[in-house]
Order: structure tokens, then sequence, then C-alpha cells
């Protein structure tokens, strides 16, 4: 290489390191969810001091961390609710955005059984709002709080990592994150020595037990865990670029699927793919924020007492949005 051609590729890496640290992310919230354990959408369930929901915290702190737009993938059962409640909450703080998460958005060639009844989960979920970002973008559920700072360093990596296939997840630990009122579903993570994930395995049936925790396989042989594991809560950073593989591997997942009604493609379906492929590497974060969210009916309780703890400490206003 000459030394133009040095001095070229210098100046050309400089100026999109530039272009990256101006770029800010979009926020991606997963809304779409039937919340059949809990029994109602619980994404706009009221639990804050002021009658916030959730994922109004979580908007709160995204903003905070300089998040610039919020994308909405929302149920058509909520749509007007959206339309009346949510959106004009935001709209002079944020560019706001949604879209429909629907059963029949499946690549073309694709007629899944007519038996299916819920959206084919948050890989798919992802996958409907390709034409509203452009951006990295940060992707999280409706119903968990994640903590300010899990968003302060997830945007930090987005904009300060060149690679267009380098993302992050922030992680927390296993024990931190159950339900006492029954089972959950977690990614289970296993990282190298660089804290890049190797592998994230879906447990959808992680529960205590006798002061043990454990997950039940298929076959019903039950398994114990320490605890102490890594587990992704839905708490990812991506870039445009995922869109290349998404719609590849949702294809293959629901031409394999197409005749289950309760399959559901999970991002880390995906992005274990990815890393075994050697397409992309994530880093895991740990934030130290808390985790704590809304499974079943009988965690609302815990949930308004815990955001009316924050606010007596002082890190939320009682009202965020006044």
């Amino acid at each position: 290489m000459t030394s133009e051609n040095i001095i070229f590729f210098i100046i050309a890496r400089i100026l999109n390191f530039i272009k990256l640290k101006n770029m800010k992310p979009t926020l991606l919230i997963l809304a779409a969810g039937i919340g059949n354990r809990y029994g109602g959408f619980k994404q706009i369930d009221k639990v804050g001091t002021s009658g916030e929901t959730i994922m109004d915290y979580s908007i709160y702190d995204a903003l905070r961390a300089g998040f610039e737009k919020i994308v909405f993938v929302i149920h058509k059962d909520i749509e007007k609710e959206f339309n009346e409640l949510i959106q004009p909450k935001f709209s002079d703080k944020v560019e706001v955005d949604y879209v429909l998460q629907e059963i029949n958005m499946v690549p073309t060639g694709i007629r899944p059984t007519n038996e299916r009844k819920k959206p084919w989960g948050t890989g798919h979920a992802v996958l409907v709002a390709v034409d509203k970002l452009n951006e990295p973008f940060a992707v999280i559920n409706a119903d968990d709080f994640y903590g300010r700072n899990s968003f302060g360093i997830l945007a930090d990596y987005l904009v300060s990592s060149e690679n267009k296939t380098d993302f992050c997840m922030v992680g927390y630990q296993l024990d931190k994150t159950l339900s006492e009122y029954g089972n959950v579903a977690r990614g289970v993570c296993k990282t190298d020595h660089n804290n890049f994930l190797n592998v994230v395995t879906e447990r959808t049936n992680i529960e205590k037990l006798n002061d043990k925790i454990v997950f039940t396989e298929k076959d019903g042989q039950q398994v114990e865990l320490t605890g102490k594991e890594i587990v992704s809560m839905n708490l990812w950073g991506l870039k445009p670029s995922i869109f290349d593989y998404l719609e590849n591997y949702f294809r293959k997942f629901i031409q394999k699927n197409s005749d289950n009604p309760k399959a559901e493609f999970f991002i880390p379906i995906m992005i274990t793919e990815l890393i075994q492929n050697k397409r992309a590497r994530i880093k895991v974060l740990e934030s130290g924020d808390k985790w704590f969210g809304v499974t079943y009916r009988e965690d609302k309780p815990a949930v308004v007492r815990r955001l009316k703890e924050l606010v007596d400490q002082g890190l939320y206003p009682e009202s965020l949005w006044e």
C-alpha cells in the first residue's frame, strides 16, 4: 500500500468515526406482546407514581442517554390507545414512529398455518421495523425496567464502535431477574475472555423450586442453575446491517416451523447463528443496574413499590413528563 493510500485510508476511518459519533441511536420498543400470562396488554399498564408505564421510564432514561428517536412495534389491538395516549405524550420531546407486527408479515412464498394466533416473536418484531431504522438502535421490551446506566453504556458502545457488524447487549445476573409467581424465559449467555458473546441459549421454563433455580427441558428433565449466570433481558444494541441477515434467518425458521402455531423466532436464535458463522460480534456489557418487570399480574405490586423507591431516592421525578 502506497503512502498516499495509507493517508486516504486513515482519513476515511477518521471521517467514518466522526459520522458515527454524530449519529444518535434510535430506541426500538417491542410492545406487540399479547401477555397471556399477565392477562392483558401489560405494556400500557400504569405502574409509576403519576400513572406512568414501565416503558415511560425506559424512554426517559434513553433520552438522557442521547437517543433522539423512538420506534414502537405494536399490536393492532392497541393502535387506538397508542395514537390517542402514547404517541402524543412524547411527540413534542422526541421523534416518534411506529409499525404494526402482524402474523401475515412473512417472506414471499411462505404460508403459515391458519391456527397461528400470535406474532412470531422478538426476532420478527425487529424485522418488521426494517423501513424505520437507518441508524444504530437499541432493542428493548416494553414491559421491562432496565435502569439508567444500561442505556448510557449501550449508547456509548453503539456510537463508538466503527465495525458495522459489532453489536452489543446488556446482561443481568439470572437470580436478579426471576418472578416469584411462575416460570420465565431467559437467554443464558456464555462469553469469551474479552466478554464477547459465544452463545446465548433460550431457556423458556426457568423458576425457583425449593430454594433452587432450575429450568425444565422439553423431555421434562429439570436442570439446576447457579443463579449467577449472565442472561439477556432483550436489551440489544444493533446496527442496520442486522437486516442483511435477519430476513434470511427468519425465512429458514418459518419454513421449518410453518405448521407450528406456537413457534417463536427469538432474537438469540439469530444472534447465535451470526456468531457461529462469524458474521458478527456481540459485546456483553454489564451495567450494574437492577432489572425488574411484569411477567405475571402478581408482579405488579412489587414493580409499583420499586418505582416509588427510585422516585423517593431522587433518581426520577414524581412525574416524568411535567
